[in-house]
């Protein structure tokens, strides 16, 4: 039976839902750039003690908004860099995705799921049983080679599988293979202060 996890932003104008049976795994990631998109934000919660993101990757179809979508805005580091999308009306992050849709991959930070975080760890395991670039993390971070081979393994797996499918549905991209919103890039400077802060 399909599951659905409630999407919303903080102050509930975006709404929408994810089918849990196609999450890839889910990560935490302790990635400068990360830090920097949830500083960018300006809004509490979104990084853990060390500094990480927690991220369920996900099928891009598996995600659709059901209410306030003209709020979804996105933002990139650099001209080349992930799409980071967040509701502009609260600034809640709610995804990262490629820059082109080809590679079926969307990124859902769990700042957005509209459940307690008992429901969250049974639809998609424990948060940072696979951890991601740790060596970035504020402090130290445990994790095991094996979790994030796994991990990594679902990841590929998951990804393959929706290209063999040919699946184009995304709500971030048109059916062009355009995003939905023009990315905000911010300036080096801008992204140089972002990383430091904090």
């Amino acid at each position: 039976m399909d599951m659905k996890m409630a999407l919303r932003c903080r102050c509930g104008s975006v709404r929408g839902e994810m089918e849990t049976s196609r999450a890839y795994a889910r990560a935490t990631c302790y990635c400068k750039d990360c830090r920097a998109f949830a500083r960018f934000l300006g809004v509490p919660d979104v990084l853990d003690e060390a500094g990480g993101t927690d991220i369920v990757p996900v099928a891009p179809a598996a995600v659709r908004f059901t209410a306030g979508s003209e709020h979804v805005a996105c933002m990139s580091l650099s001209p080349k860099g992930l799409l980071r999308w967040y509701a502009k009306c609260c600034r809640t992050p709610l995804a990262n995705t490629p820059r082109e849709p080809k590679l079926p991959y969307v990124g859902m930070v769990s700042a957005c799921f509209d459940a307690p975080p008992q429901a969250v760890d049974a639809a998609f395991g424990p948060r940072a049983r696979v951890v991601l670039n740790t060596q970035s993390a504020t402090s130290p971070v445990p994790g095991t080679l094996m979790a994030l081979a796994i991990g990594s393994l679902r990841i590929l797996m998951g990804v393959l599988g929706v290209k063999l499918r040919r699946e184009r549905a995304s709500p971030f991209f048109d059916a062009t293979g355009q995003p939905l919103r023009v990315p905000e890039v911010v300036s080096r400077e801008r992204r140089t202060e972002l990383e430091r802060a904090g």
